[in-house]
């Protein structure tokens, strides 16, 4: 907050265009999955600079990393920014999910009482939130015309600068390098309880034998299944966004299942040597059936697929992975009494 703006519907709180600390520390912890669904801004009428009723209006989410990636790329533009209700849910998911919606962007439009601040009749949209929201609906329901802005907020000046025109660079969804890695850690951050009920049934498991129960097995065998567990999440989690471009086919979960293949292989052989041969193929098994269950977790969050793709990828894929575990667990147990 930086002080407010006084219109004819009242006073409008006027946002900076620069992150403080305590922004940054939020950022932080939402980034490793931290309060993430907590982490949103009040629904409502804000504004940088000092607008005037001529000055554009930028529609958004109140996830706070979303509306703070577009108010810090406001430095030096006078507009106001309208964060819509979406429970804390950025733009594009919003979409999908129908809370970045028609209904909340007349609704929030008419809260704000916009028609009484605003001399003209356009509001600026997000490309990514086209799918949730109906354009001739909005005019109907509130009066206002929808312009779609740019992917990135990073072009919104550009964009006002050219008279809210997009190039093709600005329309172009990207999934580079740096963006697949920026989802590696809330990935692995959101395993951990998860991955601790797994941990435990693993060490359980591995303890039964021609003896009915060893600690001392469940130990050593649960370590190299707790290994192979985490070769799977990092194959899954790291590995498949990092080589995303050369994997083959466009579906995930065989990508992960492909790089845990080759990881597991390798894990496999480099602890194989008390396991045998039915120890061995389970843990590879398993390492392919986590890794592909955990890439698949990045199908909603890419330019790859659409919302029915990631139902169909669902359909196919989990059936074949809840199999590939069932048979790794069976083949894990019964190790230690083929060999």
């Amino acid at each position: 907050m930086d002080g407010f703006v006084k219109t004819d519907a009242g006073f409008v709180p006027r946002v900076r265009t620069h992150l403080l600390l305590s922004d940054r520390l939020g950022t932080a912890r939402t980034r490793v999955g931290y309060n993430r669904a907590g982490y949103k801004v009040v629904p409502g009428l804000y504004c940088v600079g000092n607008p005037e009723p001529e000055s554009p209006v930028l529609v958004t989410a109140n996830y706070k990393l979303t509306f703070d990636a577009v108010r810090t790329r406001l430095t030096g533009i006078d507009a106001w920014l309208l964060a819509v209700d979406t429970r804390g849910i950025n733009v594009w998911c919003a979409a999908g999910k129908n809370l970045f919606a028609t209904h909340e962007v007349i609704l929030s439009v008419n809260a704000a009482r916009l028609h009484e601040i605003i001399a003209h009749r356009e509001l600026i949209l997000p490309q990514l939130g086209a799918t949730g929201v109906s354009a001739a609906r909005v005019a109907r329901g509130c009066g206002f015309s929808v312009t779609y802005g740019p992917v990135r907020a990073e072009d919104i000046p550009a964009f006002l600068r050219a008279g809210n025109t997009a190039t093709e660079a600005m329309r172009t969804v990207t999934f580079t390098l740096r963006e697949r890695i920026a989802l590696i850690p809330v990935e692995l951050f959101l395993l951990w309880k998860l991955l601790a009920w797994t941990m435990a049934g693993l060490f359980l498991l591995s303890g039964i034998g021609p003896g009915i129960f060893s600690l001392s097995a469940a130990w050593d065998r649960g370590l190299t299944a707790a290994g192979a567990t985490l070769v799977g999440i990092l194959s899954g989690c790291a590995l498949v966004p990092l080589v995303l471009n050369r994997l083959p086919w466009r579906q995930f979960w065989p990508k992960g299942a492909l790089t845990g293949l080759v990881t597991g292989t390798g894990y496999a052989l480099l602890v194989a040597g008390g396991m045998g041969f039915t120890g061995t193929v389970a843990l590879i098994l398993w390492t392919t059936t986590v890794s592909s269950y955990m890439a698949m977790n990045f199908t909603g969050s890419t330019p790859y697929t659409s919302p029915s793709g990631v139902e169909a990828e669902m359909r196919r894929g989990i059936p074949l992975q809840v199999a590939g575990a069932a048979l790794a667990v069976i083949g894990w147990l019964a190790a230690p009494f083929i060999g």
